[in-house]
């Protein structure tokens, strides 16, 4: 009788208008929340205070507050290193990503034009997009392979073809380890992106493409003048995660090239690490490189949101 009052109740309060659904949107956030209270947001403030303190070594002693705080920020700035890394990092991502933007922006396109009407789609969308779900330690050992020394698939087509005498060591030029490893993010990303903004493009109301199909608009008009405006949300979101992902940067530099040659391929994300874990443990330099690129990524996105904010309706 009580379960059947309470929900009489229920379809009263549904009926005046009484009940409310805030509560159980609130109740339904609680998980997120306690999740990223820990997993997130204590890490970020525990690192944040790490780089003020002397904490080093396996098992670090009592933990200080440096007389001077912002003494690790200072040394992990003036390091060349450090400053290498992040050229790096910068060159890599903008060598992967402009050309994943663009064939990304031409892909969808492509998929999404109504004239065409493209066969299989599904199965090229599933091709290209391959990439992004193999791990990258079984990318890392692909390419180790293809151009290793002094007998891989590269090198053996090369040789074949005439352009080189023989074998090269091609892990060791600098150059070419660097454009490797932007390719590798070129070719794992660009099938995510282009269905993201494949997403973006479906949601634009069919009207507008028919209306500009009455004017006589060509394809080029069509995707310059409506489809890219339209899709300028879906275009900041990609750049902002790419951003991040990109400064991010450490499993394909760390598990294919260890940084290397010469600290060619060495990322901040490396970097950090090898601050952290490999040898030195020196955890305040660690976690005040990686509030640096906080900071730094953080002042990029707010430019990002800046630079295409949606202009507000009079």
């Amino acid at each position: 009788m009580g379960v059947f009052k309470w929900g009489k109740s229920m379809i009263k309060k549904r009926r005046t208008g009484e009940f409310k659904y805030a509560k159980y949107g609130y109740l339904f956030s609680v998980p997120f929340v306690v999740a990223f209270l820990v997993f997130q947001l204590y890490p970020i403030l525990y690192t944040a205070l790490i780089g003020f303190t002397d904490m080093k070594g396996v098992v670090p002693g009592d933990v200080h507050i440096l007389a001077n705080p912002f003494e690790n920020f200072v040394n992990i700035l003036t390091t060349p290193t450090f400053r290498k890394a992040l050229g790096n990092t910068f060159s890599i991502w903008l060598v992967n990503f402009v050309p994943q933007l663009l064939l990304a922006l031409l892909l969808s396109a492509w998929f999404t034009d109504r004239k065409w009407k493209l066969k299989g789609q599904g199965i090229y969308k599933v091709l290209i997009y391959m990439p992004n779900i193999i791990t990258a330690a079984t990318i890392a050992i692909l390419f180790k392979s293809l151009f290793d020394y002094p007998t891989s698939p590269v090198n053996d087509l090369l040789v074949n073809m005439g352009i080189i005498d023989g074998p090269q060591n091609f892990l060791l030029n600098k150059g070419i380890s660097r454009a490797i490893v932007s390719f590798i993010q070129f070719w794992m990303w660009y099938g995510y992106t282009m269905l993201i903004f494949i997403s973006g493009i479906l949601g634009i109301n069919p009207e507008i493409f028919e209306a500009a199909d009455v004017d006589g608009a060509n394809r080029l008009q069509t995707f310059f003048m409506i489809t890219l405006p339209n899709i300028k949300t879906i275009l900041l979101f990609t750049l902002v995660t790419s951003l991040i992902g990109g400064l991010n940067m450490f499993d394909i530099p760390k598990l294919f090239m260890l940084g290397g040659p010469d600290n060619a391929t060495l990322t901040t994300s490396v970097f950090i690490y090898n601050q952290a874990f490999s040898g030195s443990y020196l955890y305040n330099k660690a976690a005040a490189a990686s509030m640096i690129m906080f900071a730094i990524i953080m002042a990029l996105s707010a430019v990002l949101f800046y630079l295409l904010k949606e202009d507000k309706e009079e």
